[in-house]
């Protein structure tokens, strides 16, 4: 395990902070750790009665790109996993669930970023309105697992979050099914 000498706090943000950290190796090597700081976040697998999963396509600008993915957000201060995921669901694509499960928990980054997302999965959906945060503009789409799987294979569908996610839910529902 690694000693952390000092904390250093290069940039505070709205989202982040970034520090770069002194720390001594288990080996007792002097370094530098550059961390960003995230409060964390939810996504979730949400799925229709038809089988369908759906996921919402945006502009990510650090990407440069619009982005497939599911919806996901971050958590607010003190803010409960669980109620932070029917928040994004409902804001991002308008709908609600009347079945959560959790899947657990992954880092996104863990070589540079401490964000930890909690990955759920929402069932017996029911259309309503969305209500984005103003600077996001997002599209639902759906898609099978099976359609996503191989959009992934041809390089169409690069987001962590969502393959991993989707990894999840699939192993999840086969859980179910044997039991």
């Amino acid at each position: 395990m690694e000693k952390t000498l000092k904390k250093n706090v290069i940039y505070t943000g709205r989202i982040i902070n970034v520090r770069r950290d002194d720390v001594l190796t288990a080996d007792g090597v002097p370094c530098v750790r550059e961390v960003v700081e995230h409060p964390g976040a939810t996504g979730i697998i949400a799925i229709t009665d038809e089988g369908k999963i759906l996921c919402v396509r945006q502009y990510r600008y650090p990407c440069g790109e619009y982005i497939l993915e599911i919806p996901a957000g971050k958590l607010e201060r003190g803010e409960e996993p669980l109620r932070c995921a029917k928040r994004e669901l409902e804001e991002e694509t308008g709908f609600t669930a009347a079945r959560w499960d959790s899947l657990g928990s992954v880092y996104l980054s863990p070589g540079i970023c401490d964000e930890k997302m909690h990955v759920f999965l929402a069932r017996g959906l029911t259309p309503g309105e969305k209500c984005p945060d103003e600077d996001e503009v997002l599209e639902n789409e759906y898609y099978t697992a099976e359609e996503l799987t191989q959009m992934a294979l041809r390089g169409e569908l690069n987001d962590a979050k969502t393959f991993t996610a989707l990894y999840m839910a699939r192993v999840f529902m086969e859980r179910e099914m044997e039991e």
